[in-house]
C-alpha cells in the first residue's frame, strides 16, 4: 500500500468525519486542492507550517484508493508533492493519529511513519 499524508488539526478533522469527506483546509481550498506529504516530506512540512501547533492530526491515505484526482507535481525547487483535486474520501483514509509535540516545540513522529527513539538492534 503507498502512503501519503495530511497533516490536519483535531477539530477540522472531526468536521469532517462528520460530513463523510474531508474539503481541506483553508490553504487546500485556496489553492484548489487539498495538499499532502510523502513519508520523506511529512517533518519538514510539519515544521515549516505547523511549528509549535498542537491538536494536530497525523492521516494516512492510500493513494490506490484516490482516483485520478490524485497528481504528483513539483514544488519546493522541484520536489514532487501529492496534490488531490477533489474531497479526500474518508474510506481511503487508512488511519488518523494524534501527532503529539514535543519540549522542543517540534512535532514527535516516533512511532508513526515506522520511526522509532529506539537503537538499531547490533
Amino acid at each position: 500500500m503507498d502512503l501519503i499524508y495530511k497533516i490536519a488539526p483535531a477539530s477540522l478533522w472531526r468536521k469532517a468525519q462528520d460530513k463523510g469527506r474531508f474539503d481541506g483546509a483553508p490553504a487546500d481550498i485556496a489553492d484548489g486542492y487539498v495538499h499532502f506529504s510523502t513519508a520523506e516530506q511529512v517533518e519538514a512540512n510539519a515544521a515549516k507550517y505547523f511549528s509549535g501547533t498542537g491538536d494536530l492530526l497525523l492521516i494516512a491515505v492510500d493513494t490506490k484508493r484516490l482516483g485520478d484526482g490524485l497528481r504528483f507535481e513539483p514544488s519546493h525547487g522541484g520536489m514532487l508533492f501529492p496534490h488531490l483535486y477533489g474531497d479526500l474520501p474518508l474510506d481511503a483514509v487508512v488511519w488518523a493519529k494524534s501527532l503529539p509535540l514535543r519540549p522542543d516545540c517540534k512535532h514527535d513522529f516516533a512511532g508513526l511513519l515506522g520511526i522509532t527513539d529506539e537503537p538499531e538492534p547490533d
